[in-house]
């Protein structure tokens, strides 16, 4: 088990580290996407529904007439704090989004960025990689971290105990200390995402249990799917206009269904077809099911055609509430604050793993080449990592506003900044490199307030006077951030200072 444990932490560590240092910025997804399109005001939520409607109505009849669906997003929690629309045509050129001011309805400008929830996606898609293959890089390292988590239980058979000791400035004994405090406090943390995250990719990993009663191949495929997920109303385009029905009468018929339970959105299929659908989603925040009651109507008669509630059946529902506690939506601020301190200790603990490893080894007196290897990544995932996404958020504020896939460079410059930090651990020693690149990540961080305020109206402290939290939390975050990195960069110098001066000459 120790060696079993060891070895799956060595082999996968580096991407569980990214997964989840990216994850659990996605539990703030909306607070950095605040920051990150400073043009908007501060969130006003909830709001009245029907003049936000109204008034996205109006605007996609403007704007996007020919478009072949549209999707209305209220404004009615953390999760969704502005009236956004968007369309789809028949090309990306004809496809768009836009924040709409639910009182003037005229659409609010804001720069193209990937925002929070491109650097949330980024711990399941892997960006750069095709679906089906980061579905199954994900899915395998998913199922390593929980059999790590498993074997670790098993290997420490003090954890709990150890949990009350920590033993600073002892070398290996230290490290232990950090990665059994980190891991005890978050292990049930921990084993929710491993099970949960291996539930989201269920059916790409298991794909021969469909095929045993729906058959092989994508006609299989698609009979599974459509039982499972059963479409409501469907209807193919009639090709003839029609004019769209008031979607405020649509919403009056859906309120009057659920009472006091708020609209999230409503989807527009072909709107200004004679077989015009629309769905109103219910809130899938409103708990930790994930899943919301809907409602489907004609398009143009305002028909209520067929429904489906949140609750289908057990095993759909239980399977809804484990991606519901994975995501996390429905967490109040209390318990979205623990979220985000469990995700930190995961990485803490995948990160104090992999130091572990090479400390055990330096030791005992090993100098291999696949230590001197594993010592340089380290640097560069685990200080590395957070550098180049403090320079994603810089480059959010300095790269030219009408710039092309202006979004996409953000994220170029996440992984290129990633990569330079990869061949800067290359070249220098590795006790360098952990002390130069942790004070570069303190500098980074530190500066994104400044480069705030330099480059926006909306300084700290505005925002701080504003009482708009979010925009004031980041720059207080990105503070804290540098701050931590400051200190782990003194603790490396400290540590060599101590190494340098313990040095006892070998006798000849």
């Amino acid at each position: 088990m120790a060696w079993l444990h060891a070895w799956l932490g060595l082999l996968l560590g580096g991407l569980l580290y990214f997964m989840f240092v990216t994850g659990t910025l996605g539990y703030l997804d909306t607070e950095i996407d605040r920051w990150m399109r400073p043009e908007l005001p501060a969130a006003r939520y909830p709001l009245p529904p029907e003049p936000a409607l109204q008034q996205a109505q109006t605007f996609l009849q403007t704007h996007a007439g020919d478009a072949r669906r549209w999707t209305i997003t209220l404004p009615i929690d953390r999760n969704e704090p502005y009236l956004r629309v968007s369309w789809r045509g028949a090309s990306p050129q004809a496809s768009g989004t836009a924040y709409i001011d639910p009182g003037s309805g005229h659409p609010m400008a804001t720069r193209a960025t990937g925002g929070g929830q491109t650097l949330y996606q980024l711990h399941w898609r892997l960006h750069y990689l095709p679906a089906r293959a980061s579905e199954w890089i994900v899915g395998v390292a998913t199922l390593v971290l929980l059999i790590a988590l498993v074997t670790g239980v098993i290997v420490h058979r003090k954890i709990f105990a150890d949990f009350f000791t920590f033993r600073p400035g002892k070398g290996q004994r230290s490290w232990l200390d950090a990665h059994n405090v980190a891991s005890v406090v978050s292990l049930p943390f921990q084993l929710m995402i491993a099970y949960s995250g291996l539930v989201f990719v269920m059916f790409t990993l298991m794909p021969l249990v469909p095929v045993a009663w729906y058959g092989a191949g994508k006609n299989g495929q698609e009979a599974f799917l459509n039982e499972v997920f059963t479409p409501l109303a469907p209807s193919q385009t009639a090709g003839r206009r029609a004019p769209l029905v008031p979607l405020a009468q649509v919403l009056q018929d859906a309120r009057a269904q659920w009472g006091a339970a708020p609209v999230a959105a409503l989807d527009i299929q072909d709107p200004h077809d004679a077989n015009a659908r629309i769905q109103v989603v219910g809130d899938f925040a409103a708990g930790p099911l994930r899943a919301a009651n809907i409602l489907a109507y004609n398009g143009v008669s305002g028909e209520r055609l067929a429904q489906r509630p949140a609750w289908q059946s057990a095993p759909k529902a239980f399977r809804d509430l484990l991606l519901g506690l994975h995501e996390g939506l429905f967490a109040p601020p209390v318990l979205r604050a623990l979220y985000v301190l469990s995700g930190l200790l995961g990485a803490a603990m995948i990160a104090t793993g992999m130091v572990l490893w090479t400390v055990k080894r330096r030791q005992r007196g090993d100098r291999h080449a696949g230590l001197c290897l594993v010592e340089r990544l380290n640097v560069a995932i685990i200080v590395g990592l957070p550098v180049a996404i403090a320079a994603y958020f810089g480059a959010n504020r300095l790269l030219p506003l009408d710039m092309a896939v202006r979004a996409d460079w953000e994220v170029h410059t996440l992984f290129l900044a990633w990569l330079l930090m990869f061949a800067w651990a290359a070249l220098r020693p590795a006790r360098r490199a952990w002390q130069e690149q942790a004070w570069l990540a303190a500098a980074l961080f530190t500066a994104l307030p400044l480069l705030n305020a330099l480059t926006g109206t909306q300084h700290l402290g505005r925002a701080l006077a504003e009482n708009d939290l979010a925009m004031a939390g980041f720059d207080l975050a990105a503070l804290a951030a540098g701050a931590l990195f400051a200190a782990i960069a003194r603790a490396v110098a400290r540590s060599a200072q101590r190494l340098t001066s313990t040095t006892v000459r070998p006798r000849t």
